[in-house]
């Protein structure tokens, strides 16, 4: 069973974390197309293969359904946990007043304060996985995090030059 303890680091990307600005709840549509103008750029699924490919900046991304809603990740092995951005966990329907901010984290950008939430399900392409733990950060993402909250609990998770496959 994964538990959080009272402090949480939550790692990012540094050369990502400080490329970006901080998003405001409604303007996801403008961050997308600002992070894929600077190549920032959706990876391309591998339909039914649990796998992404490697984003023109590098890195992978993973489009997510989480809790019936899509959400675009960056995949994140140094991240202890799934990490939300406020406006991620607003859209995927939880109530900011209802979110208990009772753990310290660090992220690439600096400490922040982050509440525990539970996800019914988190799938990329397949490999779907129920009861996931996650963080929402109050402040200092850019954007959400895949981390080892989902990562560790995969069966494996496989990264070669240009893709990452995921095995349930």
């Amino acid at each position: 069973m994964f538990s959080f303890g009272k402090l949480v680091v939550v790692a990012a990307v540094s050369a990502f974390a400080s490329a970006g600005a901080m998003t405001a709840v409604g303007q996801e549509p403008m961050r997308m197309a600002r992070l894929e103008a600077q190549g920032f750029a959706s990876a391309t699924p591998q339909p039914g293969s649990g796998a992404v490919s490697k984003g023109a900046d590098g890195h992978f991304w993973a489009d997510a359904d989480v809790n019936g809603a899509p959400v675009h990740f960056l995949v994140d092995t140094g991240a202890t946990a799934v990490a939300l951005t406020p406006a991620d966990a607003q859209r995927l329907g939880f109530k900011p007043a209802d979110l208990k901010y009772g753990y310290n984290v660090t992220t690439a950008t600096g400490s922040s304060r982050a509440a525990a939430v539970t996800l019914a399900s988190v799938s990329i392409n397949g490999a779907r996985l129920n009861d996931v733990k996650a963080l929402v950060i109050a402040d200092g993402l850019d954007v959400s995090l895949l981390g080892m909250s989902y990562l560790g609990r995969l069966t494996r998770f496989e990264a070669t030059r240009d893709t990452l496959r995921f095995e349930p």
